[in-house]
């Protein structure tokens, strides 16, 4: 709490979401953000979704149901901000609205997206958009790694081409994101969880970000 409260520092967005790619870190980012920022988390519903473990192992059959799943909950959650009348939320999230349409694009066909997005329409999701997008980026070796050392057993058929690929769709979607100012982060050699140096280096660069959009690399501290 004391590097989020340092002097001179101005005060830290009050709605932050991380993303990034399967493995790279966002929910323990984001986890420790909000214990930091003392504020309430609102986290991927994952482990809830029981298509998930069917859906790595048969993509094609079960990305559909899938990909509904996470799209009636996210739209259900951030609803709930609305009925709580919190308009202007103190909030870290592990996941971005935005991109839920990437992953539809990535696993659907041209049939089932066009009924993913005919189901978004009439669901008419109108999440408030953050203060900040923390995305973070770590090469597919490391997401392999990182998926394997946590251990999930679903997670272990995620085969290296479609984190390629999945990686590069990130990459392509947040070249042109402009919703909300964008704070990059080379995650490939940090370690939030262990490493308070890390997370506090994030954490000033975080507060002390100028313009729309700025790269944090901690290997150059």
């Amino acid at each position: 709490m004391a590097a989020a409260r340092a002097a001179g520092q101005r005060a830290a967005p009050r709605y932050i979401a991380v993303e990034g790619p399967i493995g790279v870190g966002k929910t323990t980012l984001a986890k420790r953000l909000a214990s930091a920022l003392d504020y309430p988390l609102l986290l991927e519903p994952a482990l809830e979704n029981p298509f998930l473990e069917r859906f790595y192992r048969e993509t094609a059959r079960y990305a559909l149901p899938t990909q509904l799943f996470f799209l009636l909950h996210r739209t259900r959650q951030l609803a709930d901000l609305s009925e709580d009348d919190l308009l202007d939320p103190l909030l870290v999230a592990d996941f971005l609205m935005d991109k839920d349409r990437l992953f539809a694009k990535l696993t659907l066909d041209a049939q089932e997206f066009r009924l993913y997005e005919q189901i978004s329409a009439s669901l008419g999701p109108r999440p408030p958009q953050p203060d900040l997008v923390i995305y973070l980026q770590a090469p597919v070796k490391v997401l392999l790694e990182r998926i394997r050392r946590r251990g999930a057993a679903f997670e272990r058929r995620i085969r290296a081409s479609y984190l390629e690929t999945l990686a590069e769709e990130y990459a392509r979607f947040f070249r042109g994101y402009d919703r909300s100012p964008l704070f990059i982060v080379n995650a490939a050699q940090i370690d939030f969880a262990s490493n308070p140096a890390h997370f506090d280096a994030l954490l000033q660069a975080m507060q002390g970000m100028q313009g729309a959009r700025q790269h944090f690399n901690p290997g150059l501290i």
